[in-house]
Order: structure tokens, then C-alpha cells, then sequence
């Protein structure tokens, strides 16, 4: 009987991390693909294109540095915090975290939105483009919501209610995409086509879209406020009521800075171009073209090739309380289990998107931005740091959970220094003396940055689980499967192409892509039964894959 209970508790949590990677994976792609849509809109209007995403993205750059700085690391680390007392039972500990957590990171954010709404055009002169200025003050109230949405959505994904987070970014970016559009109508209006003026009306929706998100998560919190955290009942007094204010400040600092210290190097990494690649460029081109390069950089590839990295968040977010539970509880088999299954699952699902965005770069960019194309190099170089990226962000959780917190900090930190280094050799040199050279060699560096950034944290992974997982095997049968769907898909774009218009030829291609990918990975059995048990209803998933004759019954 005691078995057969421990057995439940165990298929509960099972299906609770993964129903909770999936609430959050889903919405995390259908934010991206929002943000597909309004920067799709903007990049085609008339009087914005690449000038208006280079006066965007540099101020929005800026703003994404001082909120790592203010606020990145909390959700993480709160809900760290708060899955080890809730797993304990502790109940009050946890609300008292939560409280104090709050306050600290309310007077944080404040000081953000002062200090960028001070600064805004000391910053726009530095970067060397003053028509960002007006982008940063706008933006500034948004650094005290957020700040204070990253607590709630911490102490909400401690107790493994991650679909609360995962609503209210949804519900953020629907607002910030309708009200982009609305807004910058609205300048167009009044303003005409003044593309500074038109970079800044764009932002004014990322404030009142953080404004609403806030409220969403307040009415949350104060409706469910009442309900217990567990239904476990912590015996004894919490060792949390023991500790001083300060002392739990200094707690949740503690985990939070090394979190933060990873996002806020990933957000320098970005202000490296911000800073760096108009001044370098311009050292062969005129200004206006030079910021035009940044903007195919900053804003077109940008999103595209961080579009595959929204299907991962939610395994480097669920990750962290996972394996801060199971390391609480003495339960590192499953712990383990699961940073295999998320690290396979990550390169899965990446991968193709990857070779995907090579293949068909020049395609993609034609389809989405038909009055601003120009860049298919750019992003066939840029996203292969993509792949890095996301299985570094994956292995990150798991080192954060396991209490290895400054290790992704330290590895991304050398990543930089060698990204800032490739930046001042590759960005001055021009394309035509060197194909690394210009805004792809900034691509370049990124790639470099993110590659050397998750080997080291994959060494020290291994070293901590004390487990080796061999790279090779990882990548093998996810890479033969992206190869065979590159090279049907490829082949039927060449074959419409001259049958049907290019872009439903493209559309067609990406379809069969799809398709054939997701035969590959069946018909080569990426995953092992072990591995599909792990889904939501994976037992019947399983059983479907075996009536069809793909997987043998056991």
C-alpha cells in the first residue's frame, strides 16, 4: 500500500514538471510568434524597415540590460527558494520568502526606471545613436513592473503553478502586439512617418503591456492567496521565521545575483553590438548604412533566430525547481532523469529549426519581410549559436537547481570577452576583403561566445551529476534526421519553384519539412520508451507508437 502511494506521488510530479513545460513551451511560442507579428509589421511599414529596428533595437537593448540587472534572476531564484520549503512542507516560510522578496526587488525596480529615465540621453550619446533616446525613456516605467511580475511569477513557479506565469506573459504580449500596432498608427496620424519618433511609439506598448501583466498576477494572487501551498503540514517552527528581514534579503540576493549574472552577460552580449557595430562599421561605411546593417542584425535575425529558443525556456525555467526538489529530497536518480530527458528534448526540437533557418534563410526573409529582405548571410551565421545557446540554457537550470549557480555566470563571462575580442578584429573588416567581416562578423562572435559558453557548462554538468553523456550520441540521430528533412524539403522548393509562385513554393517546403522531421525522429527512435513515459499520457502515446509498429511492445 505504501508502495503503491509512493508510486502515485511520484507519477503526480511526473506529469506536473512536464503539463508544466508544456503550459509554458506553448506559451512561449505563441509569444514569439506574436512578437513575429509586430515586428513583421513594423519592419514592412513604410518609414521604418531596418533604420526604425536599429533605433529599436539599440534602445530596447539597453532596457533588456538594467532588467537582467533588476530582475531577471528573481523568478529563478524565488521559486528555488519556495519549491524547498513547499517540498518540505514549510508553508509560512515559503509566504514569508515571497513577502520579503517583493518589497526588496519593488525598491530595485524603482531605481531602475529612475536611473534609465534619467540617463536616457547620456546612454543614446554613448551607443552613438541619439535618436534612441526617446526609446529609453518611454520604456522606463516598464523596469519597476517587471520587476515586481518576476516575483510573483517565481513564487507562482515554485509551487509548480507554472501556467500562471506562463498566462500572464501570454496575456502581456497579446496587448504589447495590438497596442504596437495601434500606437504607431496613431504617430503615423500625427506625427507622420518620423521613423525615431515611430521607434518610440512601439515601445510606449511594451509599458502599458507590463502594466496590465501586473495587475493579471496581483488579481491572481489575491483571489488564490487563501489556498494552501501543500497539503503537507510542516512540523515544528519554520526555520525561515528564525531569520532576520535582512537575512532572507541577503538569501534571495544570494541566489538571485549569480541567476541574474548569466542573463545580464547574455544582455551584454547584445549591447556588445549595440555598441560596438555602427562605430566599427563606419569605419568603411556612411553612418546610415551602417546603422541599417545593425538593424538587419538587431532586429530581423534577432527574432528569427531566437524563435526556436521559445520552445526551451520552459525546460531551463521548470528545470530549476525540479531539480532544487529532488536535490532537497535525496532523489537525485530522478533529477537526473530529467535533465537527460530536457537536454535530448532541447537539441530535438532545436536542431532542425537551425537547419531549417540555413537552408532556407534567403526564402524565410523574402516571405516575411518582402519590403526589407536583405540579411540571408547574416542569419545563416547567426543562428548557429543557436543550437549552443538553448542546450546551454537547458544545462543552466539544471546547474542552478543543483546549487552550481556561478558556474553558467563564469562560462558565459569568457564567452563575452572572446565575442567582445572577434567584434574589434571581424566588424571593421569589409565583407568583400573578408567574409566574416562586417555585421557578420559579429554573427560570427555570437556563434564563438555561445559554443565556447556551453561546453563549459556541459563538462562541469557532467561532473556534477557524475554521469557522462556523450555529445555525439546526442546529436547523432537528431542531425541525420535534420539532414534527411533538409534535403526533401530543400528539393521540393527547387521543384515548385518554377511550377508555383516562390513564396507558397517556400510555404509548400516548410510544410514537408515539418513532416518529414517528425517521421525521421520516429522512424529512427530518437527517443526510448523510458523517454515517452516520461510525456503527459505517455503510456498511451507509447501504445499508439507500437500499434503502428514503430516501437516494439514490452
Amino acid at each position: 500500500m505504501i508502495a503503491n502511494s509512493s508510486r502515485t506521488r511520484k507519477k503526480i510530479k511526473k506529469e506536473s514538471f512536464m503539463q508544466g513545460v508544456l503550459a509554458l513551451m506553448f506559451s512561449q511560442v505563441f509569444i514569439k510568434l506574436l512578437g513575429l507579428v509586430y515586428r513583421w509589421y513594423l519592419t514592412n511599414k513604410e518609414g521604418f524597415g531596418d533604420d526604425g529596428n536599429a533605433i529599436y533595437g539599440a534602445g530596447y537593448n539597453i532596457y533588456a540590460l538594467l532588467l537582467t540587472i533588476s530582475s531577471i534572476g528573481v523568478p529563478n531564484a524565488v521559486s528555488k527558494l519556495i519549491s524547498e520549503r513547499v517540498t518540505l512542507g514549510d508553508t509560512k516560510g515559503a509566504h514569508r520568502i515571497f513577502k520579503i522578496a517583493l518589497a526588496t526587488f519593488a525598491v530595485i525596480g524603482l531605481a531602475g526606471t529612475l536611473f534609465l529615465l534619467i540617463g536616457a540621453k547620456a546612454l543614446a550619446g554613448v551607443m552613438g545613436m541619439p535618436e534612441a533616446e526617446m526609446v529609453l525613456v518611454v520604456l522606463s516605467p516598464s523596469l519597476f513592473f517587471v520587476a515586481i511580475c518576476s516575483v510573483f511569477r517565481g513564487f507562482f513557479n515554485g509551487q509548480s503553478k507554472i501556467k500562471v506565469t506562463a498566462n500572464s506573459q501570454t496575456l502581456e504580449q497579446v496587448f504589447k502586439t495590438v497596442f504596437t500596432i495601434v500606437v504607431v498608427e496613431l504617430v503615423v496620424v500625427f506625427s507622420g512617418l518620423n521613423t525615431p519618433i515611430m521607434a518610440a511609439g512601439a515601445t510606449v506598448a511594451t509599458t502599458l503591456s507590463t502594466m496590465l501583466s501586473f495587475f493579471y498576477l496581483m488579481a491572481y494572487y489575491k483571489l488564490h492567496r487563501r489556498e494552501r501551498i501543500t497539503d503537507v503540514v510542516f512540523e515544528g517552527r519554520s526555520p525561515v521565521a528564525k531569520k532576520t528581514a535582512m537575512q532572507i534579503v541577503k538569501a534571495i540576493l544570494w541566489v538571485s545575483i549569480p541567476m541574474s549574472l548569466s542573463a545580464i552577460l547574455t544582455s551584454i552580449n547584445r549591447n556588445i553590438d549595440s555598441f560596438t557595430v555602427v562605430r566599427l562599421l563606419q569605419k568603411n561605411l556612411p553612418y546610415l548604412e551602417a546603422r541599417r546593417q545593425y538593424g538587419i542584425l538587431s532586429g530581423k535575425v534577432e527574432l528569427l533566430t531566437g524563435l526556436p529558443l521559445s520552445f526551451n525556456v520552459a525546460f531551463a525555467t521548470a528545470l530549476v525547481p525540479a531539480i532544487a526538489a529532488a536535490r532537497a529530497t535525496g532523489n537525485m536518480k530522478k533529477g537526473v532523469k530529467r535533465i537527460t530527458f530536457s537536454l535530448l528534448t532541447t537539441v530535438v526540437i532545436v536542431l532542425p529549426c537551425v537547419v531549417g533557418m540555413v537552408v532556407f534563410a534567403d526564402p524565410i526573409l523574402k516571405l516575411l519581410f518582402p519590403n526589407a529582405s536583405d540579411g540571408a548571410f547574416i542569419m545563416q551565421i547567426c543562428v548557429l549559436a543557436t543550437i549552443f545557446t538553448a542546450m546551454e540554457q537547458t544545462i543552466n537550470g539544471a546547474l542552478q537547481g543543483l546549487g552550481k549557480v556561478f558556474v553558467p555566470a563564469a562560462a558565459l563571462t569568457i564567452g563575452v570577452l572572446l565575442k567582445l575580442i572577434l567584434n574589434y578584429i571581424l566588424v571593421p573588416i569589409p565583407t568583400d576583403v573578408f567574409p566574416l567581416g562586417g555585421a557578420v562578423g559579429a554573427a560570427f562572435a555570437t556563434d564563438v561566445c555561445h559554443f565556447v559558453a556551453f561546453w563549459i557548462v556541459f563538462k562541469v554538468l557532467q561532473k556534477t551529476i557524475h554521469k557522462k553523456i556523450s555529445f555525439t550520441k546526442l546529436m547523432f540521430k537528431p542531425l541525420l534526421a535534420s539532414g534527411m528533412m533538409a534535403l526533401v524539403s530543400y528539393g521540393t522548393l527547387m521543384l515548385l519553384r518554377g511550377i508555383i509562385a516562390p513564396k507558397l513554393a517556400t510555404i509548400i517546403a516548410l510544410i514537408v519539412a515539418v513532416i518529414v522531421y517528425v517521421l525521421s525522429i520516429l522512424v529512427l527512435k530518437v527517443f526510448s520508451e523510458e523517454d515517452i513515459q516520461m510525456l503527459p499520457y505517455g503510456q498511451k502515446i507509447y501504445a499508439i507508437l507500437v500499434r503502428f509498429g514503430i516501437y516494439k511492445q514490452k
